[in-house]
């Protein structure tokens, strides 16, 4: 089940998403190191913004958050997924996806930007499936709340619309 994040939910999404920062890939950072983390309702839920949650079991087990930035733009941040819910036939990845992408349209947001490290073969391979094109760092909206490990970095245009308009 995806649902909005709620304060309850907090320290379940800070494990998940530092868990999997630390432990699956390896980057040296806690959550104190992503004040994003510490109020997730100021930071996310403003705007066009949202911060969703996945739930299996009671438990949760994937994030993806959205970032108003202006002018219709946004970035997808913190979409991480439980190595147990991951997979096609899980799809959590692809509903947590479904309904950033649902939300962004409903709030009249034209262009969705991310940014992520290369090492993330999946994710690149994810992105693109579910139309998000590579581009280069130099054309991001001067806004993009751009973080400083990204290396590579995705556009999706909402149906209807091109970047910038």
């Amino acid at each position: 089940m995806i649902r909005p994040f709620h304060p309850a939910d907090h320290a379940a999404v800070v494990a998940l998403i530092v868990g999997i920062q630390r432990g699956e890939f390896g980057i040296a950072i806690t959550a104190e190191d992503q004040p994003d983390l510490a109020n997730i309702p100021d930071f996310y839920q403003r705007g066009g913004g949202g911060f969703w949650v996945a739930e299996a079991g009671g438990l949760v087990v994937g994030t993806i958050a959205l970032k108003d930035f202006g002018g219709g733009q946004a970035a997808l941040r913190k979409m991480f997924v439980a190595p147990a819910a991951r997979g096609r036939a899980a799809g959590t990845a692809a509903a947590l996806l479904a309904t950033l992408l649902g939300h962004a349209r409903a709030h009249g947001l034209t262009d969705i930007y991310l940014g992520t490290i290369e090492r993330l073969h999946a994710a690149h391979r994810f992105y693109a499936k579910h139309g998000f094109a590579p581009i280069a760092a130099e054309t991001l909206p001067a806004q993009f709340p751009r973080m400083a490990v990204d290396t590579h970095f995705y556009h999706h245009a909402l149906p209807g619309r091109s970047a910038g308009n």
